[in-house]
């Protein structure tokens, strides 16, 4: 199988597997691989009746659903880039996010039609919408691209073919700035990394792989295209029962779920609520984790209870996917308390270490992780100083992205992560720039300073703290306000956990926020 773009899997295994389940959705109904395969032509047909041509981006405004994989695939087949918003963050950041890298076009659920027409009222050129009256199975969809057929006919497109430098979709992290930036990735970058687990993993056509993360988060990627790659059947998790693990634990029985992913946050819930000594998960053969540290109480906590998987640990942020992985040894010791390694490169990647000169360090030595390779991302959407700033350059010319993830290079050629040398964190699996936050708190009226820093907790992960003086100080917004506010302004995973009201904030010599002198307050 030749692929030149990420949508050939589709169509490869609509034609060798096409009465094979593609998606699961519970709750709503399935659609098999030739159903799919139709239903994202007549996105690509209607897409380029609306004017989208290649190149171009089109935003994906929906919870997911079958409908939303049937759209992803056919704005892939017409030569543009989709760009998957989180449904359920403010319309604003999402208007931002489509404006800011001028969507040709949203497929979009009716219910955030208005609201996102609102917001987009200062756009110059407005894009084409796709409205969808709900969302399931993907008949919404077909429903909506039927109307529009019997109004104004799409024939088919005359769609220019393929290349793996094309890019193939857009995903909007946090940024350090206030504003998400996005991260462009090729079809190459996307292939190369589907193209290892393939390899890594061994999935077969009888395989039934896990959704867990929503399609605007990179772990997306392998629970997609891996799955589809191999004729597999792709369960969807919907958000709410994604945290439930109780109702969690029994989706994978009942859906017989053999290959998982998703954040070490998530699987900490199921060890420690979801009565998984009652259940049968003997169809689970394969666990994969990312995006956050796996405490190892939790992780052997797991293992005993579900001790035939193999599990992995991967890791990557969004701009290289997965660069690194590290299989966890079937016994965990008791005394064991330091988290497992995020062990080698991946086959399609190199990974050095570099000191703040760009010079390589020794190993046992601690430096900056950076990688080289094809799944490395194109560049930050209209950023192009950022971009230039995201990469090393060595001395032979080659380019290395450079994680801001410092780690130490262990004698066995392991990788070990010590922490982050800026001030992200990670969340629930998210990448949370904390000075995204300070800027969504200093949009509050009545806050004067805002200043966050990150916290340790080994039950809960990371967790965020808010210290903020007020103008008024005898009238202070309460805590519940607070969080109010930030619904309204920052996607959920970025609402501080803990706010602390003072009189001032501490400041150093030059009067800048002394964020050290709030971390001894903790």
């Amino acid at each position: 199988m030749t692929i030149q773009a990420l949508h050939h899997y589709l169509d490869y295994s609509a034609q060798t597997w096409p009465d094979h389940v593609a998606v699961d959705e519970p709750g709503q109904g399935t659609i098999l691989y030739r159903e799919l395969a139709d239903l994202s032509d007549q996105l690509r047909d209607r897409l380029y009746h609306l004017g989208v041509r290649h190149g171009d981006r089109v935003g994906i405004y929906m919870s997911k659903s079958i409908d939303a994989v049937a759209s992803i695939f056919g704005i892939l087949k017409v030569g543009a880039a989709y760009v998957p918003v989180d449904a359920s963050a403010p319309v604003a950041r999402n208007s931002y996010i489509l404006s800011n890298c001028f969507v040709k076009a949203v497929i979009v659920e009716e219910r955030f039609v208005d609201d996102l027409i609102a917001e987009l009222n200062d756009v110059s050129e407005k894009p084409q919408i796709i409205a969808l009256e709900g969302i399931g199975a993907g008949i919404p969809l077909k429903n909506a691209l039927a109307k529009a057929q019997a109004i104004d006919p799409a024939p088919p497109a005359e769609v220019k073919s393929a290349s793996l430098d094309d890019l193939a979709y857009i995903l909007y992290t946090s940024g350090s700035t206030g504003k998400p930036k996005g991260v462009m990735l090729s079809h190459h970058a996307a292939v190369s990394f589907v193209d290892w687990c393939s390899a890594a993993f061994e999935p077969t056509s009888s395989d039934r792989f896990s959704s867990h993360a929503p399609f605007h988060f990179d772990l997306s990627i392998l629970d997609i295209y891996v799955s589809l790659k191999h004729g597999a059947t792709l369960v969807l998790v919907e958000e709410s029962l994604g945290k439930d693990p109780v109702r969690l634990a029994s989706l994978i029985t009942e859906k017989q779920i053999s290959v998982w992913y998703s954040t070490p946050s998530i699987l900490s819930l199921l060890a420690q609520y979801g009565k998984l000594e009652q259940g049968d998960y003997s169809a689970l053969r394969t666990i994969l984790f990312a995006g956050e540290v796996f405490p190892v109480k939790h992780l052997r906590n797991l293992k005993e209870l579900l001790p035939s998987p193999r599990y992995f640990n991967l890791y990557g942020p969004t701009e290289t996917n997965v660069c690194t992985y590290y299989e966890i040894p079937t016994q965990i010791p008791e005394d064991r308390t330091q988290p497992y390694p995020i062990g080698k490169a991946c086959s399609h990647y190199e990974i050095k270490v570099f000191d703040g000169k760009g010079n390589q360090v020794a190993v046992g030595q601690e430096g900056e992780l950076c990688g080289s390779g094809p799944g490395v991302m194109d560049g930050y959407w209209n950023l192009p100083e950022r971009t230039a700033n995201a990469f090393l350059v060595d001395a032979s010319g080659q380019r290395w992205y450079k994680t801001g993830d410092i780690v130490v290079e262990e004698s066995d050629g392991n990788y070990i992560f010590v922490g982050r040398k800026d001030r992200m964190v990670k969340k629930r699996g998210y990448r949370v720039e904390l000075g995204e936050v300070e800027a969504g708190l200093y949009r509050h009226p009545d806050v004067k300073e805002a200043a966050v820093i990150a916290l340790s907790d080994e039950e809960n992960g990371v967790r965020i703290k808010a210290y903020l003086s007020c103008r008024d100080t005898e009238k202070r917004p309460s805590v519940i306000a607070m969080k109010r506010f930030c619904s309204e302004n920052l996607p959920a995973y970025m609402i501080p956990d803990i706010f602390s009201f003072k009189t001032a904030l501490p400041k150093t010599s030059t009067d800048k926020i002394d964020y050290q002198s709030l971390k001894t307050l903790e």
